[in-house]
């Protein structure tokens, strides 16, 4: 991925980068502008950009010294947050109305397993969420600005950091193996498709934060010393 390239051809050849360039505010009508020429329309850094759109495009990708050097924390921190409010009010919420069409047939015990699940794995999200609003978020902020943040650093982050996308593997299994016959099939299927594409955006989203936001915020802390 360069950024000469066209930003159409760039989105042709993976569609889930679609989601990134929403979550970074640029908006779909760029016609033949490169991804630099886009990402400069918008205000994103082009370097933080292709960061991001490389974690979804390139199995296992590490990005290089320079290319963390050069992107933005703050940017960075903006996709995550959008993408905190992407999944709690598109992803988890398409998920429940899914669930609630779905087991309309069951009966109460049937339909209360299932939902008692998913309801206990969204607030798990939401508390995960909220630690990283709250805390972890204004940090890096104040830490790519210059200050030097006492009692909290990046190396905390790390040690509490934990994925939440295995409980969805969890309740996808349930989905597949346990779902009463009367529930309709077509709609399990695009439960299951729902449930398949936010595992793996959430597999992405850890990543980057693990493999991206981390050290670049390390760097950002020794300057701050």
């Amino acid at each position: 991925m360069r950024k000469n390239m066209k930003m159409a051809d760039l989105l042709g050849i993976d569609y889930r980068l679609l989601t990134v360039i929403y979550r970074l505010g640029i908006k779909l009508g760029f016609g033949e502008k490169t991804v630099e020429e886009t990402c400069m329309e918008s205000g994103v850094n082009c370097d933080t950009f292709l960061l991001i759109a490389n974690v979804y495009s390139t199995e296992g990708y590490v990005p290089t010294t320079e290319m963390m050097t050069a992107a933005s924390a703050i940017d960075l921190v903006r996709y995550l947050h959008a993408s905190h409010a992407y999944y709690l009010d598109h992803h988890l919420k398409e998920l429940d109305d899914l669930f609630e069409e779905l087991l309309r047939p069951c009966t109460a015990i049937q339909k209360d397993i299932i939902m008692r699940f998913f309801s206990e794995y969204r607030k798990e999200v939401e508390n995960h969420f909220a630690y990283e609003e709250d805390i972890v978020f204004p940090y890096v902020r104040s830490v790519a600005s210059g200050q030097n943040v006492e009692g909290y650093s990046m190396e905390t982050f790390e040690e509490n950091h934990n994925n939440i996308d295995e409980k969805l593997n969890d309740l996808r299994n349930i989905v597949m193996k346990y779902l009463p016959p009367a529930c309709d099939t077509v709609t399990a299927i695009r439960a299951l498709s729902r449930l398949c594409t936010l595992e793996t955006d959430l597999e992405k989203h850890t990543m980057i934060e693990n493999s991206i936001l981390i050290p670049m915020v390390n760097r950002l802390e020794e300057k701050c010393q």
